[in-house]
């Protein structure tokens, strides 16, 4: 009995992961990232710490972007406050402050109306100090 109650859990448990993963792999009515994770690599302190989430709006209406939540202070967000139509791309700015040396990861919370109306952003690198 508890080897049936097994195998029917199992059988459950595959159904529901494989029509889960049928479902997120549609595109529609989604903002997509070009990337999600920006890795910065090892930079100088106070070196130009820009970088640039390039999106794509999937759905049928206008795609609104209501905040860009950065984890921290020490970044900076800049959106397109105005909607982006159906099918166009647009970009939001990041600025991390390359003051402070040592390893970070920042996370950037994005929402919006679409589908996946809360998208995570991931900014990473080392900021070190040069020896002369």
């Amino acid at each position: 009995m508890i080897k049936r109650i097994f195998i029917l859990s199992l059988f459950c448990f595959a159904t529901f992961i494989l029509f889960g993963q049928k479902k997120q792999s549609n595109q529609k009515d989604l903002i997509t990232f070009k990337e999600l994770t920006h890795d910065y690599g090892t930079i100088e302190v106070g070196s130009p710490g820009h970088c640039e989430f390039k999106f794509t709006n999937n759905m049928k209406k206008a795609l609104v972007i209501s905040n860009v939540k950065p984890s921290c202070g020490c970044t900076v967000a800049n959106w397109p406050k105005e909607p982006i139509l159906a099918g166009k791309t647009g970009v939001i700015k990041l600025t991390y402050n390359t003051k402070i040396p040592g390893t970070f990861y920042k996370t950037i919370a994005v929402t919006s109306n679409a589908k996946n109306a809360a998208v995570i952003l991931r900014i990473k690198g080392n900021v070190i100090r040069l020896q002369k």
